[in-house]
């Protein structure tokens, strides 16, 4: 309300400038309030559709977390922590058997070793026997020269096998404690595990509940606001009916001053503007009933509004009380543990694809030990043999020459016994070395990069619903602060009811009690009856106005002069009737 509406009201008198007066200034005043009320009501719903907009948004982040692969990952990094302990349990049995093999291995080494002692006594034997016979010396040296080369192969043989026997050994003691450590640990990491992501997806669910909820009010307020903006339609069609008040006053003073109203005597001038005073003032009454009625109902609508903006902060403070960072927290302490034993099934990885290597390795070299010492069975069997030939031929000088060479012989041929039992048993040494390594598709710090990688995935995810919240929590904030200023803005009746009320009063009081008796005068007021009863869009003022002033009847010359424009003011009237 205007300053100078409010001092035209308060300053108001019974004479036609003071109502002229008095009802500018409430014409203004419902114009402004309304406009006022209206531009309040369409940032509500802005408001409203930024919530509804954050809503969706939070919405899809939350399909997006329960559609991602985040917590398949994390669901599979799970399982490959409880098949830990069975997993190792495997690969502890895996190195028993490989030391098994080792060990069983050992004996057919200690055998060489102890059959090569022998030859190389029976070689020294030959040197010696044969240190007076020219043709001896020479030979006896090389077959010597050839037992040695045939030791160290043995001796290399038996330090390959010493250095996986290690290997083994310290796999195993690892081991042990590992498969220990997993069946006090792992259990509880992985429940722990599994227990927050499933504390996580349902609480992502209670979140997707409490949004639909909000969205659910949030809706319902945006038809309250639609209903609410409909019903302003009361202030357009109040300003309208002022200024029809108006401009019947307006009509009336310019009948006055016209030819026909200066045909009229003061007493039928004042009757006449006793039945317009009587007139306006119906219309404003019926108006006063009219407004009061529908702007109880605006304030009606908008003290509704109280509750459900209650609510929607109610819910927003659930969403944000109970957030994700909890969860998170939890998450990655449990995630943290896991680490722990990620870190050892690396190591035990390592460890077990070097033992399997390292095994391989020996493997390899142990057959080619076996070769090598065969190849020098095999010499110092021809070697024998043809010292056997040169013996036959010295007669006596060689019998006791002879006699040693046969025992090189018998011992060269258990060597062969010994390399045949070792040859056999490789197949075995290394079937338990590739039962060690890990399979041939399994990364190094796979299990880490999964646990890794599905944890990064759920931060995410929180990161983004934690932003998506505090946007919503913003909206809500506004949009509950748009609200509480409806009260104010739209309680119409408080004050600009009570300034239409005294209007109305005013224009009672300037009609006073009696209508004056106006039917001498029909055929010269007739050109201002229509004139008035053109105003209208209402069918209420028609009717008002029909009561207070009977139709007039019109000369046919008249009547006939005037139908087409009377049928065209019909059918706006028709479209006003549609429209109010």
């Amino acid at each position: 309300m205007t300053n100078g509406a409010a001092s035209a009201i308060g300053a108001f008198e019974i004479s036609g400038s003071g109502v002229s007066d008095t009802l500018e200034a409430a014409r203004i005043q419902v114009e402004e309030r309304f406009l006022e009320g209206g531009s309040v009501l369409l940032s509500v719903m802005d408001g409203l559709n930024q919530l509804l907009n954050s809503l969706d948004s939070v919405t899809s982040a939350l399909n997006a977390s329960e559609g991602s692969d985040a917590g398949a990952d994390l669901r599979t990094t799970v399982k490959n922590l409880t098949e830990l302990p069975e997993a190792e349990r495997a690969r502890h049995g895996a190195l028993s058997a490989l030391a098994d093999s080792s060990h069983s291995l050992r004996k057919h080494v200690a055998d060489m070793q102890e059959t090569m002692r022998y030859l190389r006594t029976f070689a020294v034997t030959v040197k010696i026997t044969g240190a007076g016979l020219p043709e001896f010396a020479g030979f006896a040296q090389e077959i010597l020269e050839r037992i040695y080369s045939g030791t160290e192969e043995v001796n290399s043989f038996a330090g390959h096998l010493d250095r996986l026997e290690k290997e083994v050994k310290l796999a195993l003691a690892f081991g042990a404690n590992m498969a220990k450590n997993y069946s006090d640990t792992v259990p509880e990491v992985a429940g722990a595990l599994q227990g927050d992501a499933r504390k996580i997806s349902e609480h992502r669910q209670h979140l997707a509940a409490i949004a639909r909820d909000v969205s659910a009010i949030a809706r319902g307020i945006q038809g309250k606001v639609a209903s609410t903006l409909s019903a302003l339609q009361i202030g357009d069609i109040t300003r309208q009916r002022i200024e029809h008040v108006q401009s019947t006053f307006s009509l009336l003073e310019e009948f006055l001053s016209g030819p026909e109203g200066n045909c009229l005597n003061a007493d039928a001038r004042r009757r006449l503007e006793c039945v317009i005073n009587h007139l306006t003032a119906a219309q404003m009454n019926e108006m006063v009933q009219d407004f009061h009625r529908d702007s109880q109902s605006v304030v009606k609508t908008i003290t509704s509004f109280s509750h459900d903006t209650h609510e929607i902060l109610r819910l927003r403070d659930q969403m944000m009380g109970n957030g994700e960072s909890n969860f998170m927290r939890a998450l990655e302490t449990s995630v943290s543990a896991a680490h722990e034993i990620v870190k050892q099934v690396d190591t035990a990885t390592r460890q077990a694809d070097q033992v399997s290597q390292s095994t391989l390795g020996t493997a390899a070299s142990l057959l080619q030990s076996i070769d090598n010492i065969r190849k020098v069975k095999t010499d110092i069997n021809y070697m024998a043999l043809n010292t056997n030939l040169r013996c036959s031929r010295l007669g006596e000088e060689g019998k006791s020459i002879n006699v040693v060479t046969a025992e090189l012989r018998i011992f060269a041929g258990r060597l062969d016994e010994s390399a045949d039992a070792i040859v056999n048993g490789l197949p075995a040494l290394e079937a338990a070395a590739a039962n060690i390594a890990p399979p041939a598709d399994a990364k190094s710090g796979g299990l880490a990069e999964n646990l890794d990688s599905a944890v990064a995935d759920i931060r995410g995810a929180a990161d983004t619903m934690d932003g998506e919240l505090k946007t919503l929590a913003e909206h809500g904030r506004e949009i509950a602060g748009k609200i509480g200023q409806l009260a104010g803005k739209l309680d119409f009746q408080r004050d600009l009811g009570d300034t239409l009320a005294r209007c109305a009063d005013a224009l009672e009081t300037v009609a006073g009690a009696e209508i004056s008796d106006i039917s001498d005068l029909t055929e010269i007021i007739a050109p201002l009856d229509r004139k008035i009863f053109k105003l209208y869009t209402m069918a209420q003022e028609r009717t008002i106005h029909r009561n207070i002033i009977a139709a007039i009847e019109e000369p046919q010359a008249a009547a006939a002069e005037t139908a087409p424009a009377s049928t065209g003011d019909e059918d706006e009237d028709l479209f006003a009737d549609a429209l109010f």
